[in-house]
């Protein structure tokens, strides 16, 4: 960019494809500045402009350099590469600019460090809807965001021992001769990279990359989830062991008595545990993980409350889910988990919680869409305690 094109740019003023800043900016802004451009048409962030469009410039070009190089790098999902470039002023030379070209993405959607995906607009930046965000994933031919690749993690991130045993438990032994292709058709691995499904279910520390993907479990007693709790769980790992543990949590503090039957006696859980799996591995299957935030459990005197970050996908209502229409966000992870046993291709599973509860409990189970998330609620039988 030569002085002249910087001024024009100047007298024009920001707009999709320009963006002044004066130095310092915080990392974090500057990531979100560079995100923005890759996921639109790309454009030109100039560094070194006062909000009145005057040149301030840089005390030292390089040091700025360095610091945009590293904030792409590392502040940006997958990096991105952009190239920068100094001009000076023709009257006081002293006074230097830096531009940084930021390329139209590859690899969009780009997010930053912190999960958060801009998109820019006429007058700056703004966080991407959901609609947007898919409109990404289908321009890049990725578009569930459970196949994103994680590009900084290599296959060596994946616990194979895990993803064996797995197949194993799933009646699937017989594949594990041709491992490196199940990763690949199964969308576990991506342009060798582990992706968003691969780390959930597989990773050795998934919350270490996807630090919102667990369950928040709470026992409040009484009626109101606004006091105290009596107990509290962050449930972590694979989402396999996520499920097992909620059911584990579940069990805890949820009222399991026995019946005496002939001579001897037989559990009878207050709920059946199909229809408390069939909630918890709905939510572990359909949320929305580009949102960061955990799945919610609460346990109260006369309900259990699931909080899901996510409204149902491709306008979904709450009377379509009840008769059994079934969109998975995450297709990949619903498909392991249905090998696994925990769902059923068919997509019967909330009918089917929906009629067990009704006979343990003479009561329905209360599915609610929410502007962030989707609220069930599978009240319990009277005494409950």
């Amino acid at each position: 960019m030569t002085i002249t094109e910087l001024q024009e740019r100047l007298a024009i003023g920001e707009n999709l494809t320009t963006e002044f800043k004066q130095w310092p900016v915080h990392p974090d802004d500057l990531a979100a500045s560079i995100v923005a451009f890759a996921n639109t048409n790309g454009g030109q962030l100039i560094l070194g402009v006062s909000d009145d469009r005057k040149l301030v410039g840089l005390q030292d070009t390089d040091a700025v350099a360095r610091t945009v190089d590293n904030v792409a790098f590392n502040n940006c999902e997958p990096p991105i590469t952009v190239v920068q470039e100094t001009v000076a002023s023709t009257t006081q030379p002293e006074i230097k600019v830096l531009v940084v070209n930021i390329p139209k993405g590859d690899q969009r959607p780009y997010r930053t460090n912190r999960g958060v995906y801009y998109i820019r607009t006429t007058s700056g930046r703004r966080q991407a809807s959901r609609e947007e965000l898919l409109r990404l994933f289908q321009s890049s031919e990725s578009l569930y965001y459970d196949e994103t690749p994680l590009t900084r993690l290599s296959v060596t991130d994946l616990n194979l021992d895990s993803f064996e045993k797995y197949l194993a438990e799933s009646g699937l032994a017989h594949l594990v001769p041709d491992t490196a292709n199940l990763l690949r058709n199964w969308r576990l691995v991506l342009r060798d990279h582990p992706t968003v499904c691969g780390v959930l279910l597989f990773g050795d520390n998934p919350q270490k990359h996807l630090p919102y993907a667990q369950i928040n479990a709470f026992r409040f007693p009484g009626t109101d989830s606004s006091v105290e709790p009596s107990d509290a769980k962050e449930i972590k790992g694979k989402l396999l062991d996520l499920i097992s543990q909620t059911e584990q949590f579940l069990k805890l503090h949820l009222r399991n008595p026995h019946v005496i039957k002939g001579f001897e006696p037989e559990q009878k859980p207050e709920l059946p545990e199909e229809a408390l799996r069939e909630a918890v591995v709905n939510a572990v299957a359909h949320r929305d993980y580009t949102v960061n935030g955990p799945i919610r459990l609460f346990v109260l005197d006369d309900r259990v409350e699931i909080h899901t970050l996510c409204k149902p996908p491709n306008t979904v209502d709450v009377e379509a889910m009840k008769v059994g229409v079934h969109v998975p966000r995450n297709p990949y992870i619903y498909a392991r988990l249905a090998d696994a046993g925990l769902v059923t291709r068919a997509g019967s599973g909330v009918r089917r919680m929906i009629r067990l509860v009704r006979e343990a409990t003479a009561k329905e189970v209360g599915i609610q869409i929410r502007e962030f998330e989707l609220l069930l609620t599978i009240p319990r039988a009277p005494g409950a305690k």
